[in-house]
């Protein structure tokens, strides 16, 4: 089971802490503390991409593909009224690297429909689309 710890600072600006004791400044974009820390709605966007980032450097390794760098560009448009909800999600991956064309679209598809929990979690609700390039 996952656990994090929360702690409010001071106006709309919070530590969220992970189980490692890892922490990320959390804030919003209006009103006090303005800038700092980052949108929590945008605290999705980045769990998708990094676990989904996590499962392609993982799966091209065990590939034994020459990954040299992985970029994961995550967006998302949300409702404009209250509660904001999501209603899609798109991931454009850049992989660097001589990389077999073949190896990294699969590499990408077992994370997308089978290893990324956050994806996974958020696909029955909203559409997870993707697309990539490789870059020598």
């Amino acid at each position: 089971m996952g656990q994090i710890r929360l702690k409010w600072i001071e106006g709309r600006l919070m530590v969220g802490t992970d189980s490692n004791n890892h922490s990320i400044v959390i804030g919003r974009t209006q009103g006090e503390n303005q800038g700092q820390g980052v949108k929590p709605a945008e605290l999705l966007l980045m769990a998708a991409a990094s676990c989904s980032g996590y499962d392609v450097v993982e799966i091209l390794e065990k590939q034994r593909q020459p990954l040299r760098d992985l970029e994961v560009i995550c967006s998302g448009n949300q409702l404009k009224e209250p509660p904001y909800s999501f209603t899609e999600m798109h991931l454009h991956y850049v992989v660097y690297g001589d990389l077999d064309r073949e190896k990294v679209e699969r590499a990408i598809q077992l994370s997308q429909e089978k290893y990324c929990s956050v994806i996974a979690t958020l696909k029955p609700s909203i559409p997870v689309t993707f697309d990539y390039e490789i870059r020598p």
